[in-house]
């Protein structure tokens, strides 16, 4: 941590996966390593014919980039133009915003509604507006709620003509199921985006995936960085996509932090809100400043978490998942913080 010269006792704050990788994984790394003088496969062709035989779908129809951010920036670039108008939910991953902005997109925001974001609200101002491009993040991020898959699909098959929906699904492999509807690869309506960074423990690698129709997915070979992905990226999200044991037994480990995180919010006085994520959102029972203030003092005890950006969801904190010896220093240092600002 720069700031203060010390390193964090517990990282909780960007949802990444504190179990880490799989072994097969860092294995896999280090064979790859005597390798990276070469540049990659500009097409990532072992890796998609492997996320194709794993979702049942042609690789034809699956782009692999660098992370979601990646994936979402290319996308904007190849849908809007300034002036184009774009709807999100007012709260939702900031990132997606950023992309819209540097290529002149008009943003239209959506309020949340009960903690989630509001699907009938998004399809109407996608509609009132003309919107090139409807984000909806399932399940969300920052609050960590989840929609069904029906109502997703009933989502998809409402989008106004003219519109694709980025259904992002960062966090489906820590998803209960029945969330994500099957894939349908002829529905040129939606574009889905997943990613190795959460479950999988690879964020600092950076590969994420598109899945849609193969006509959009060809489009991004026009303008995509055609060597962005290293081979030890490659390599590293190959071994995890193969070891799906790993990736059980992190659900596994993930479901039991929730459970802390939600035991450690009660002892405290607040109150845990529903997860379908690796991270869980905290109901601080107060207003922004508050939840700001119990921010800033963990991050100066070092311990490192978020909050949501936009009132009235920025009364809650949001802490990732984590080993045991983490989830106990986020415990104790939680009641500290309390007992000073109460």
């Amino acid at each position: 941590m720069r700031a203060s010269g010390r390193n964090f006792r517990a990282r909780l704050g960007a949802n990444e996966s504190g179990f880490g990788p799989s072994p097969a994984v860092t294995a896999a790394i280090a064979d790859a390593a005597p390798d990276a003088w070469m540049y990659g496969d500009s097409a990532c062709h072992d890796l998609r014919a492997a996320l194709a035989a794993h979702h049942g779908i042609p690789p034809q129809n699956i782009l692999v980039g660098e992370g979601i951010d990646g994936l979402l920036g290319n996308l904007v670039r190849i849908m809007v133009a300034p002036g184009d108008t774009v709807v999100t939910s007012d709260g939702a991953y900031p990132t997606f915003n950023y992309h819209v902005a540097g290529f002149g997109g008009v943003l239209h925001k959506v309020p949340y509604r009960d903690e989630h974001e509001d699907p009938a609200a998004l399809i109407q101002r996608a509609e009132a507006v003309g919107a090139k491009l409807l984000y909806f993040c399932n399940p969300d991020n920052p609050m960590g709620s989840w929609h069904s898959a029906r109502i997703v699909q009933r989502m998809i098959e409402a989008i106004p003509d003219g519109t694709l929906m980025v259904l992002d699904e960062a966090y489906i492999e820590a998803a209960p199921e029945g969330t994500a509807p099957p894939f349908d690869i002829a529905d040129a309506r939606v574009i889905r985006m997943r990613t190795f960074s959460k479950l999988y423990g690879l964020a600092g690698m950076r590969v994420g995936y598109a899945i849609g129709a193969a006509p959009l997915i060809a489009m991004f070979d026009r303008i995509r960085n055609h060597f962005g992905m290293g081979r030890l990226a490659q390599a590293a999200a190959l071994a995890a996509l193969r070891d799906q044991d790993w990736l059980a037994q992190v659900q596994r480990d993930v479901a039991q932090s929730r459970a802390v995180l939600r035991e450690v919010a009660a002892e405290n006085g607040l109150h845990a809100l529903p997860s379908a994520t690796n991270f869980v959102t905290i109901d601080c029972g107060r207003d922004g400043d508050f939840a700001r203030a119990v921010v800033r003092e963990m991050m100066a005890r070092d311990v490192f978490i978020r909050m949501p950006f936009v009132a009235p969801q920025d009364r809650c904190i949001r802490v990732s998942t984590g080993p045991e010896a983490e989830m106990q220093v986020f415990a104790d240092t939680l009641a500290e913080v309390l007992r000073a600002l109460r």
